[in-house]
């Protein structure tokens, strides 16, 4: 990929402004759904461009990812519902090489999952070296839907007495204490919560309710879930404060316009892999000299034997 030094100055500049490695006086608030970095509806056509450049330079990455097999790469996206994860995904990734990629999408947990610790389930999908784990949801619920229907923790079965006051903070500290122990392990993390507005999200949800090839994605349960927004975005605020590092860093991303969404994610996922150094595995002397034995034999033209 030429030009690559440039390019990562521009990433960086594009997207420095949105990462979090550190949780100190952390607030939604501060964090504008709409922003754009000062790029305007007008650059939506660039901004395709410039994806498909990054979807192409993510796939070159993932194939020295894959080809090394040293490092793995966890990406976590989370979100309100309607922010967009699952299109996101769907455009970042699109170049990807499927055998190189890992998507997972945590629902209801299963009478299995509530029989173990809460990061159980989670963990069994962690990607293997080489590859990159997307998580689609995560553990992050575990301190966000569970914390705002305290009901789903009583289905949880833990002792009476491990539910404290403090159970959040404690989850929290545990999420951050895994998080380093994955960093020292070799899986890099890249955590992204895809920042929408409330209006945005109602002009979502009725596009989903009003267009008849959106319909299958409405859930009546998205509307009583809007009901919480508050308590959500404490919950969001709070995980976020607690578990920003610089080795598992936050991306704040604006979602309310999907073009630029894309292209943050895109840029934070390059900048993540480039950091990485990737290489191709260098081939040692004997190999050297089969591949030079092999290329004699094609280019003599001789059949080998079977």
């Amino acid at each position: 990929m030429a030009n690559n030094k440039d390019r990562l100055q521009k990433i960086e500049k594009l997207i420095g402004d949105y990462r979090v490695t550190s949780g100190k006086k952390f607030k939604l608030k501060n964090w504008e759904p709409s922003d754009t970095h000062g790029l305007d509806s007008e650059f939506k056509d660039e901004a395709k461009e410039l994806l498909t450049i990054g979807v192409e330079w993510l796939a070159e990455l993932q194939d020295k990812l894959y080809a090394q097999d040293r490092w793995a790469v966890l990406c976590i996206f989370q979100a309100m519902d309607a922010a967009g994860k699952d299109s996101t995904i769907k455009h970042v990734m699109s170049g990807v090489n499927p055998q190189g990629c890992q998507v997972f999408s945590f629902k209801q947990p299963s009478s299995e999952d509530l029989d173990h610790d809460f990061m159980w389930r989670y963990q069994r999908c962690l990607p293997e070296r080489g590859r990159i784990g997307i998580f689609n949801r995560s553990y992050y619920e575990e301190v966000l839907v569970v914390k705002v229907h305290e009901e789903i923790l009583k289905a949880q079965k833990l002792p009476e007495k491990l539910v404290t006051k403090t159970i959040w903070e404690d989850r929290l500290e545990d999420i951050a204490n895994f998080e380093k122990y994955l960093a020292r392990n070799g899986v890099s993390v890249i955590k992204f919560y895809l920042h929408l507005s409330q209006e945005e999200q109602k002009k979502r949800f009725l596009a989903r309710i009003e267009k008849p090839e959106k319909n299958w994605k409405f859930d009546s349960g998205d509307i009583k879930e809007r009901g919480h927004w508050a308590e959500y975005r404490d919950a969001f605020e709070e995980a976020i404060s607690a578990t920003a590092t610089p080795e598992s860093p936050w991306y704040i991303i604006p979602a309310d316009n999907k073009w630029f969404a894309r292209l943050a994610v895109s840029a934070a996922m390059v900048q993540k892999l480039e950091g990485l150094d990737l290489q191709y595995p260098k081939v040692d002397k004997v190999k050297l000299e089969q591949l030079a034995q092999a290329k004699a034999l094609l280019l003599s033209d001789k059949k080998l034997k079977q």
